[in-house]
């Protein structure tokens, strides 16, 4: 059975991510939305915490072993922080953990170590398609075998930092399945769009269109390893990342709650208040509790682990959205300023339905 207590490992390495994430995350947030743009040293500082590091093997270059647990719970300090800012810091694991769970070993040697000794770099992924009825499983981007290569077919959006990539992987429907490619920086047929997407939120992590149009790889690009634990990872981070931009946003209006006096009485004593913030704070905990659960199965190689990370990011997806919009009522008219935080965690939490294949864990 699994524990509630986190390792001395964990404990060090999620104690160092939440002082980065409340002491220059949470800081920068605000500016960094309305620029369009996040820092590069805020970035880099992030990425010095070794999340990602931690997570691969002494073999290619890092210094531990992946665990799920691990990093949900770093993905739920980071979003708490920002969740701009949490996805800027992990977009090279959405490079370098497909290649850990579904590549080779000749593919884990050499494409690991360039990004894990080095500074951060954009190495990103395209997953999600500018589709109403996008399924990861049933992908309209397409590659087909001709002679010693893949080419790729098809349109993508949501891709991070696809504009400055050094490399990306990009998922494709072959033969009926989800499959991983590793496509390099300016490969013939490769075309991101000329600007950035306009989104409700995340405005400060620069998403732009990829189309491929006859995008040959070589076959050894090809990952050979089942997506279905990439999806997993991806559902697990995007869930965990949830809890953490819902937190922040209880958390600042129930002290708000507290503090604010309406017609002499706190209105955190109103009854509707108190019953709001209850239930936000137990859909929190719940939630938080799948996503351990989907976790740790992830880790022991349960069979039932995709069931459990589905769930915990359908889960979420509601949590958040709840949370983050009863976070704007308890402060009324304040909610719906710039000047408080909450619109932007409501703005972003809006868009964790559409965020699978944005983080990883």
């Amino acid at each position: 059975m699994y524990s509630f207590e986190p390792s001395d490992e964990q404990k060090m390495l999620i104690d160092a991510v939440n002082r980065y994430a409340t002491s220059d995350l949470r800081k920068a947030a605000h500016d960094a939305e309305e620029n369009k743009e996040l820092p590069p040293k805020l970035i880099s500082k992030g990425w010095e915490l070794g999340v990602l590091q931690a997570s691969i093997p002494e073999a290619y270059s890092g210094f531990g072993e992946r665990s799920a647990v691990t990093g949900a719970l770093a993905a739920e300090e980071l979003a708490y922080g920002d969740l701009a800012g949490a996805l800027a810091v992990g977009t090279p694991g959405l490079f370098a953990l497909p290649v850990l769970l579904a590549g080779s070993e000749e593919q884990k040697k050499q494409y690991l170590p360039p990004i894990i000794e080095a500074d951060w770099k954009p190495y990103t992924a395209a997953l999600i398609e500018p589709a109403f009825d996008f399924d990861p499983n049933e992908l309209k981007t397409t590659a087909k075998a001709e002679g010693s290569d893949f080419v790729l077919t098809g349109e993508k959006t949501f891709v991070p930092f696809a504009d400055k990539a050094e490399a990306m992987i990009i998922y494709a429907r072959l033969e009926k399945e989800t499959k991983a490619f590793i496509v390099p920086k300016g490969a013939a047929g490769l075309k991101v769009g000329e600007e950035r997407e306009k989104l409700m939120g995340l405005n400060a992590v620069p998403f732009f269109k990829v189309t491929l149009d006859g995008v040959r790889v070589p076959k050894a690009n090809l990952l050979p390893g089942d997506f279905a634990a990439v999806l997993d990872a991806s559902r697990v981070a995007v869930a965990a990342m949830a809890i953490g931009v819902a937190k922040a946003a209880f958390g600042y209006s129930r002290d708000y709650a507290k503090d604010r006096d309406v017609f002499g009485v706190k209105v955190a004593q109103k009854q509707a208040i108190a019953f709001m913030l209850a239930e936000m704070a137990t859909e929190i905990e719940a939630i938080r509790l799948l996503v351990w659960e989907a976790a740790w199965a992830i880790d022991n190689k349960k069979e039932d682990a995709s069931q459990r990370a589905y769930l915990a990011v359908i889960g979420a997806i509601d949590m958040a959205m709840m949370v983050t919009d009863r976070a704007v009522q308890i402060l009324g008219g304040h909610g719906y300023i710039r000047e408080h935080p909450v619109e932007l965690w409501m703005r972003n939490g809006r868009g964790f339905a559409t965020f699978t294949g944005l983080a990883m864990v």
